[in-house]
């Protein structure tokens, strides 16, 4: 009985040590529940009257290249700063002692500058925050929402009007699960059910954190592009990405426009679409239909 007893017990020890951060060694909270969590929302953001500071922290699904587009279509007075890496884990953004893979390739730019020294500045309207894919993966082993904890409440410490956003992405395109119902189901499940609910149950005192629904517009878009048999010069889902998962230019203007409409909570409709021009000077392919004659 009592040899059963053990191995129960480590097998059930086992079970749990992923959930209590196997690689982080703490227990995230639990996400609070659906009503507290919907009654943080009640309230709409009030569109900012000035351009903003937003500091980016993420990876190539963020890029280098389109913070500066967003910058391009608000116009004067917007800046942005930015800490990127490969498949970078929020983990890796915030520990000095976790190297962030492709830190050298990725913050190259005028526009990187160390993100907890960022944070600490006070300097920052938005702080906008995404984790690595796959999702499922980094909420296992990697602990999310803590390290999304962490970066808001430095934020808030130096600055208490900083808005703080989750980035939702989406997964590689010929994965063993169906794209469209992946991201259908992981913004609930996953980006605020294990990430979003579970960063807010940290305090008491409970703050917001908004959500960039990135993969959501992605899916809503590719699927007009597939129910009209085009749209533009997009004709299909695989003219969004550039491999499967990377955006292509297009890509990239459709998560400007997303990160627009959120921010600064106005329609992108009438932004500008040609003449965008990335880090290295070159233009963007412009989204919009060629003209005839």
């Amino acid at each position: 009985m009592v040899s059963l007893f053990r191995r129960r017990s480590a097998a059930s020890l086992l079970l749990l040590l992923p959930a209590c951060g196997l690689v982080t060694g703490f227990c995230t909270p639990r996400p609070i529940d659906e009503a507290a969590f919907s009654a943080l929302y009640t309230e709409p953001l009030h569109p900012p009257e000035v351009p903003l500071t937003v500091y980016h922290i993420g990876h190539s699904l963020v890029g280098r290249d389109m913070p500066l587009m967003l910058a391009q279509l608000v116009g004067e007075g917007h800046v942005f700063h930015s800490q990127l890496g490969w498949g970078a884990f929020i983990k890796e953004h915030w520990d000095p002692d976790v190297p962030v893979k492709g830190y050298e390739e990725e913050n190259f730019h005028p526009q990187h500058r160390d993100p907890r020294e960022a944070m600490a500045s006070g300097e920052y309207d938005a702080l906008v925050v995404t984790e690595a894919v796959e999702i499922r993966d980094s909420i296992r082993w990697f602990a999310p929402a803590d390290y999304l904890h962490r970066f808001a409440d430095l934020a808030w410490e130096n600055n208490p009007g900083t808005r703080v956003y989750l980035y939702e992405t989406w997964h590689r395109t010929d994965g063993e699960e169906d794209w469209y119902m992946r991201i259908d189901r992981d913004l609930g499940m996953y980006w605020e059910g294990e990430i979003l609910r579970r960063a807010i149950a940290y305090d008491d005192a409970r703050r917001p954190i908004h959500v960039i629904p990135g993969g959501q517009v992605m899916a809503a878009v590719a699927r007009e592009i597939e129910a009209r048999g085009g749209v533009g010069p997009l004709q299909s889902r695989d003219d969004l990405f550039g491999d499967n998962i990377h955006f292509s230019d297009y890509g990239a203007y459709l998560m400007a426009l997303t990160h627009y409409a959120v921010l600064y909570g106005r329609s992108p409709v009438g932004l500008p679409h040609g003449g965008l021009l990335k880090l290295d000077g070159s233009a963007f392919a412009d989204p919009a239909p060629k003209r005839r004659g």
